[in-house]
């Protein structure tokens, strides 16, 4: 009996612990929920105050720009009075309307440390002038592009602003990213060689393009071909089936000029490609029956050492 008594009174213990277990759970979650609400008090507090401090500031803000309006206009009286010629400013240097607080205290205070006078005239002064001195340099320089158009036109449009020189294919290799097209390196008198691009790979093997001589255009505004710039156009007789590179005179060397019998005159430096000038004489470029290169019946020619033509075609277009 007295071990069923036992039994039940632990039961019973047992009971009030698991309750009292219970209620604790239950009280950390209070506790829990609590500093949470603490917490967000603490936050709503904080930001209420900051909303009032910003409300707080904005009214003085408002009121020290009343009063520095106040004492700027009061600076002014004291200038007319004292015979000080007032200066409006331009437009760019008035201040925003949103300008910031330090902004708006900053500029009046540094207009009462150094009121507007004789050297704000001599700053107009001085401004004025170099507007006027930028204008007329822009003036005097569309002037001289005017002129400079102007003779231009006034140039006669043959064979004779075009720059035919002699070059020296010094390597040659297939260009990249193109089956149709050689990248030449090319000697025409000058410091540095010439990079050429030429679609001559149909017509020309690779090992004829080595260590040759040969008639270039050097006046043409370079262009890129597939990426690699060409600096110059490599002259051949030409017809929709065959292609031959011209062929100078012997004795030549690299930069010696083709010139034409009855067309004097130095060639442009380079032509303007708007003007179509290259597009204009071309046509009348061609081998006469004897193969010889002509513009208009006049053979290209290296003054004291003969003519150009092609190996073999004659009465082709040049190009």
């Amino acid at each position: 009996m007295f071990f069923v008594r036992s039994l039940m009174k632990m039961a019973a213990n047992n009971a009030v612990l698991n309750r009292l277990e219970q209620k604790g759970a239950e009280a950390d979650q209070v506790i829990e929920y609590l500093k949470q609400q603490v917490a967000l008090l603490k936050e709503k507090a904080i930001l209420q105050a900051s909303l009032r401090e910003e409300k707080k500031l904005r009214v003085e803000n408002a009121k020290l720009k009343k009063e520095i309006d106040v004492l700027k206009q009061e600076l002014i009286q004291a200038e007319i009075r004292n015979g000080v010629k007032q200066v409006s400013l331009p437009p760019s240097e008035t201040p925003s309307a949103t300008a910031s607080f330090s902004e708006e205290v900053s500029q009046p205070t540094a207009a009462a440390a150094a009121p507007s006078g004789p050297k704000d005239q001599i700053k107009g002064t001085n401004e004025e002038k170099k507007k006027k001195d930028k204008a007329e340099k822009k003036a005097e320089k569309k002037e001289k592009k005017q002129q400079s158009a102007a003779n231009d036109d006034s140039k006669p449009l043959d064979v004779s602003r075009l720059d035919f020189r002699i070059g020296c294919i010094t390597s040659a290799k297939k260009h990249p990213d193109a089956d149709t097209l050689y990248v030449e390196e090319v000697d025409v008198g000058e410091t540095n060689p010439r990079t050429v691009v030429s679609g001559l790979v149909k017509h020309v093997p690779l090992e004829e393009m080595q260590n040759r001589m040969a008639i270039f255009l050097c006046n043409l505004k370079p262009v890129k071909m597939r990426g690699v710039l060409s600096q110059a156009m490599l002259m051949c007789a030409s017809t929709p089936e065959k292609v031959e590179i011209l062929i100078p005179p012997s004795g030549v060397v690299p930069g010696d000029r083709i010139t034409f019998e009855g067309f004097p005159g130095d060639p442009e430096r380079e032509l303007n490609p708007k003007k179509k000038i290259w597009e204009q004489i071309q046509p009348d470029l061609h081998t006469d029956g004897q193969c010889v290169a002509t513009y208009k019946g006049v053979p290209f020619e290296v003054r004291g050492k003969g003519v150009c033509r092609a190996a073999t075609m004659a009465n082709s277009g040049i190009k």
